[in-house]
């Protein structure tokens, strides 16, 4: 690392941000973290808060495409796409129907995989040596069935996990499903328990992160919208806001489902469209699952965390609506009701909406920005973002100080778009 090159300015106060931040921090440079709203209240703040390498499998896949339209035509479906006149959007699902296949689907599967193997030690690694306060658990993830069919067809599932990417399940059958999880129904068909998964408090994360990060020295600028970056050649200078420059010599975009509304500043289109997810946050009941659930029949996940339990779901395509539709909370309850024994509470301490930026290969974009040799991109992390934050700030990290990457960075650059 050259010492005249020290400053890094980081766009973008999400978990990968903040992540970035920590690894940038500790290799000896200095960090200013800017957001255009508050550090931690995108959708890094309410979602189910997954570490799991369980979920390598992109959602572009054989099958996908029917399994989409069935969703939509479905009263209940989790799956929704607004339609309007959107050039944009329309070529992305175009892009994301020719990956629906299983070469496609294996080839983003591997590139997603040592993101995740990555980040879960990684995590492991922080939460020991700095005490982040974020409800740190690895105790697993179940898959659960009320169809026999679906839970007998998942089997081919696990066996190409297993085989491809080392990550088995463990069938439960009904018998033991009900031992495992008493906070299930009984009328069940079974489940698929991933051992090796763990799950965290989103928010709690970032909070605890930032008050570490900013102790050691780490600035952070909230309310600060970027207005425009300035260049000279290919180096960027500053990043602009509001009349205000903040010089740096590298500079790390962690926009998130923002990155295309700066594309007039980069240079370069990257192909992100904002999937709307949404969550509610109740009191944890007395019959609380142990463990975080997915029902895939239903689209929903239930992660316990210390003093509540979250639901969350539904991948809306509805551009950057900021409305929160009671009809997908009420997706989220009616799905969960019909797996969990005890009634949910009826009033949410939390009703939470998050744009996840999504890319049509199910894989981040890591990397130089086309266009310039200080500017690194690390953004379009779909539904993983925690789950993938610290192996994604490690790689920019050392990309920033020339250092080998620990994983191959070829699967993320952004110029497999181009």
């Amino acid at each position: 690392m050259n010492d005249d090159a020290r400053n890094v300015a980081i766009i973008g106060g999400g978990v990968i941000g903040v992540a970035c931040a920590h690894y940038l921090h500790e290799a000896g440079y200095r960090v200013t973290v800017i957001d255009k709203g508050h550090v931690g209240g995108g959708c890094s703040h309410g979602n189910c808060g997954l570490v799991c390498p369980s979920h390598v499998l992109p959602l572009a896949e054989p099958g996908a495409i029917r399994s989409a339209l069935k969703a939509m035509l479905t009263p209940g479906g989790a799956f929704r796409i607004r339609p309007r006149m959107d050039g944009h959007l329309w070529s992305w699902l175009w892009r994301f129907a020719r990956r629906c296949n299983r070469s496609a689907m294996l080839e983003s599967a591997h590139a997603i995989h040592p993101l995740l193997t990555s980040s879960l030690a990684l995590y492991g690694e922080l939460v020991a040596q700095h005490k982040l306060e974020c409800e740190w658990k690895k105790q697993g993830l179940l898959f659960v069935y009320r169809d026999q069919r679906l839970f007998d067809e998942y089997q081919v599932v696990n066996a190409l996990l297993t085989s491809e990417f080392d990550e088995p399940a463990r069938a439960l059958d009904a018998e033991e499903l009900r031992t495992f999880e008493p906070a299930l129904k009984d009328d069940l068909a079974g489940a698929w328990l991933f051992e090796h998964d763990a799950h965290l408090r989103p928010d709690r994360l970032l909070s605890s992160w930032r008050g570490l990060l900013e102790s050691a020295g780490v600035r952070f600028v909230e309310n600060c919208e970027l207005t425009g970056i300035e260049r000279l050649g290919e180096k960027a200078t500053a990043a602009l806001s509001s009349g205000d420059r903040l010089e740096a010599d590298w500079f790390v975009m962690a926009t998130g489902s923002w990155t295309p509304r700066l594309s007039h500043m980069l240079g370069v289109r990257i192909p992100i469209e904002p999937g709307k997810g949404y969550s509610l946050t109740f009191p944890r009941p007395a019959s609380c699952p142990r463990i975080p659930i997915i029902f895939p029949e239903h689209r929903v996940v239930v992660t316990p965390l210390e003093s509540s339990m979250r639901l969350g779901s539904i991948m809306e395509f509805a551009g950057y609506d900021s409305r929160i539709r009671s009809r997908n909370l009420r997706l989220l309850t009616a799905g969960a009701e019909l797996y969990l024994r005890e009634p949910l509470p009826t009033d949410a301490t939390e009703e939470w909406f998050g744009w996840r930026p999504m890319t049509y290969d199910s894989t981040p974009v890591i990397g130089p920005c086309p266009g310039f040799s200080n500017l690194i991109l690390a953004t379009g992390h779909n539904m993983l973002g925690v789950s993938m934050a610290p192996a994604t700030a490690r790689l920019v990290c050392e990309l920033v100080t020339q250092r080998t990457p620990h994983v191959p960075l070829e699967p993320y650059l952004p110029q497999r778009f181009f």
